[in-house]
Parts: C-alpha cells; structure tokens; sequence
C-alpha cells in the first residue's frame, strides 16, 4: 500500500481534523448547545469524512483497479476516470 504509506501525513492530518470536529459535536452536546448549530456541526464531519473517503477511493482505483493516466487501453482508462468522477459525483 505505498499510495497510502506515500500520503500518509495528509491522511493523518485529514484524520485529525476530523477528530476535532467531533470533539465539536460532544462539546456541543454536552453545553446544551441549539440543535441547529449541532445539525450544522455534524454536516461538517459528514462532508470531511466524504472528502476523506473520495480520497481513498480515487487512491485505490489509481492504484489498484487502473490509473487513467497511464492505461494504454483507452476503454478502460475512460471506464477508471469515469468511475473517479462518479465517485466524487456522489459523495460531494
């Protein structure tokens, strides 16, 4: 898993913003906070996580499935951009 090993700070560092953003909400929680900054609080973490995952994804196809950039076979290097798009498409 050298894609992961290679970005592993950002990843992290994605990870860890996260975390905090979390704490936010049990913060949030725990003074009782309006209902409607919490909603807004968790729609924070649900885009992250998201953006996480998108990340991931497109790192795992690139590297495991094929990397449009360097297929030499242009049905399956559309088919894996494709795929990435849709990807980022529904989990924006």
């Amino acid at each position: 898993m050298t894609h992961i090993t290679r970005d592993k700070t950002r990843l992290l560092n994605r990870v860890r913003r996260l975390r905090g953003q979390v704490e936010a909400i049990e913060r949030a929680l725990d003074d009782e906070k309006d209902c409607g900054q919490i909603l807004h609080l968790v729609a924070a973490v649900r885009g992250a996580t998201n953006g996480l995952m998108v990340e991931l994804l497109e790192d795992h196809i690139r590297f495991h499935v094929v990397d449009p950039r360097h297929e030499a076979d242009p049905d399956k290097s559309r088919g894996a951009a494709d795929l990435i798009d849709v990807v980022r498409a529904y989990l924006k």
